[in-house]
């Protein structure tokens, strides 16, 4: 399946049904009197997040998506049928925006989430709606009301607990086939990545999911080669993973060359809590492996982690340090969640209080 993480469609709810002007005639009946029914309503276009899915690529085929129309109402009180909603399926972590590609309209994070984009139209009155005392045999009925029409966005953001970043060939789909079932293309040139890879790790009996984003080069927040359209992959990634080649000879422009694209993308993102690490160490000497990584940690502060990829070493010393990190930030926000609710709980306390 083709990865697709952006794509524009065209909405449009349906119109409702009018309704009817009719009167009954029937033997017998002496004053039969109006009976014209309603129309039905139109159908609403909603979108849904459902579990399952981690590509928009179903919105690649199609981008009309098109309700029907409410049927009209008949005579002997009968209303018209309503039509039926167009539901659109889309994973989670995908954001829903206005035409202009910046006003976000909903986020949809939890499975089951759903929002209506495009309202259906109500159905019209039928002339049975305006009898009244004084006029007994109304001709007045009303149209449908009209539906909407809008296009938007869809826009998918993975969410992973770990970001995997770093130059072309840092070793990032190795990283995460060794860790995980993931099985990504692995190749000896530059961007054999080109779309994200999420793959699920587990170490000490434990899981997290972690997403491998396509290799960043200087200059690419102003698009150059595969730009930062990926970027966004990590903004809801809890911790950054990034991958510095060790082969490398200076190793701290590696560092800095994605620090600054990081930073030129979005100041959240360059503060999100980084784990660095020197990767390809088998094919380095011990004196080599001590040289570069001093030089990591004089500019970047932190302290540097080493492991190769290839053969395995040190790999589950950075899975548990990874886990560590992950835990402590989903603590973090359950405690903040839990001070909100008890918050609004003592807002509500105090506006019932006589």
């Amino acid at each position: 399946m083709k990865f697709l993480d952006q794509a524009k469609v065209y909405l449009r709810s349906g119109n409702g049904g009018p309704g009817s002007l009719s009167f009954r005639r029937e033997k017998y009946i002496e004053f039969g009197g109006p009976d014209g029914g309603n129309g039905g309503r139109g159908g609403s276009v909603i979108v849904e997040c459902v579990d399952g899915l981690n590509t928009l690529i179903d919105y690649r085929y199609q981008q009309h998506f098109k309700a029907k129309n409410g049927g009209h109402g008949m005579g002997r009180d009968r209303t018209g049928a309503a039509a039926p909603d167009v539901i659109l399926k889309v994973p989670v972590g995908t954001q829903v925006l206005e035409e202009d590609n910046e006003t976000l309209i909903c986020d949809m994070t939890e499975v089951g989430q759903t929002l209506t984009l495009c309202k259906g139209g109500d159905g019209g009155r039928g002339n049975a709606a305006f009898k009244t005392s004084t006029n007994r045999a109304p001709r007045k009925f009303e149209p449908g009301w009209p539906g909407e029409e809008r296009w938007v966005w869809l826009r998918l953001k993975l969410i992973a607990d770990a970001g995997l970043v770093g130059l072309p060939n840092a070793g990032k789909s190795t990283f995460l086939s060794a860790t995980s079932r993931a099985k990504p293309k692995i190749a000896d040139y530059p961007f054999t990545t080109l779309v994200p890879q999420l793959g699920v790790v587990g170490a000490g009996g434990k899981e997290f999911v972690l997403a491998d984003i396509p290799g960043l080069i200087e200059g690419a927040s102003e698009g150059v080669g595969l730009g930062h359209r990926f970027l966004g992959h990590v903004e809801r990634c809890r911790v950054l993973l990034h991958l510095i080649d060790g082969t490398e000879e200076d190793v701290t422009a590696s560092y800095q060359t994605i620090r600054a694209e990081l930073e030129a993308y979005a100041d959240h993102l360059a503060q999100k809590d980084e784990v660095i690490v020197l990767n390809k160490i088998d094919a380095l000497l011990d004196e080599e492996i001590e040289e570069k990584k001093a030089q990591l940690q004089k500019i970047s502060g932190k302290k540097v982690l080493t492991i190769s990829a290839a053969t395995g070493d040190n790999i589950e010393q950075l899975l548990f340090v990874l886990l560590d990190i992950i835990g402590k930030s989903k603590k973090e926000e359950t405690l903040a969640e839990e001070k909100i609710e008890r918050e609004v709980a003592g807002e509500e306390e105090e506006k019932w209080q006589p």
